[in-house]
């Protein structure tokens, strides 16, 4: 029925939640299935009925941490506005706000990182979703290019977004590393300080 559908819906997202704020307090190493029905207020039993065991459990809050994380969201305020360049600018701000908000999920997914060494699903689901990710800049980045051909000479679409990309990670590392004193706007103006004093000189 439905309505069945929807409560099991319901409770395995209850069971991943209360994995996740398990895995934020502990780390994942530290995070068992009792510990896991005690945070969610049921049963072990419970708990193993929606995921079987421990190893399917820490797959489904990876999917979870990567839904919540690796995908982009342009938003209608984003995407109205005109200029590429200042549509891609005001998407990297406010990535950059959104992961860097968030320390303790973005350990999380850096602790998924480095287990996916030894995981082949692992880091299989990992490196498949932060393509993604890269990706889904290619669009602005190609208007991009097509109308600062003169700023970003030699520059591929592809290139601008895995540099995106690694301007938004980079700040989340950050706000990871310190999140009591990291400063937002002073790594924007920092960055933008920085980014033309960076650039290549023609000969």
């Amino acid at each position: 029925m439905p309505g069945e559908k929807a409560s099991e819906e319901l409770r395995r997202t209850q069971i991943i939640r209360a994995a996740f704020a398990i895995a934020a307090r502990d780390g994942l190493d530290g995070r068992t299935i009792r510990q896991v029905a005690s945070k969610a207020a049921l049963s072990t039993g419970l708990v193993l009925f929606h995921f079987r065991s421990k190893a399917l459990l820490i797959l489904a809050l990876l999917d979870w941490v990567l839904a919540t994380t690796t995908v982009l969201h342009i938003t209608d305020d984003i995407a109205t506005i005109e200029a590429p360049l200042d549509r891609l600018r005001a998407l990297l701000q406010r990535e950059m706000h959104r992961l860097s908000s968030e320390p303790a999920r973005m350990r999380i997914f850096f602790e998924f990182w480095v287990m996916g060494i030894r995981h082949r699903e692992i880091r299989g689901k990992m490196q498949a979703e932060l393509d993604r990710y890269r990706e889904a800049f290619r669009s602005i980045t190609v208007e991009v290019l097509q109308t600062e051909p003169d700023r970003f000479a030699h520059v591929s679409a592809e290139g601008l977004a895995a540099v995106a990309v690694s301007f938004i990670k980079g700040c989340a590392v950050q706000s990871m590393i310190d999140p009591k004193h990291f400063d937002i706007e002073q790594y924007l103006a920092a960055v933008q300080g920085l980014v033309g004093h960076l650039a290549v000189q023609p000969m």
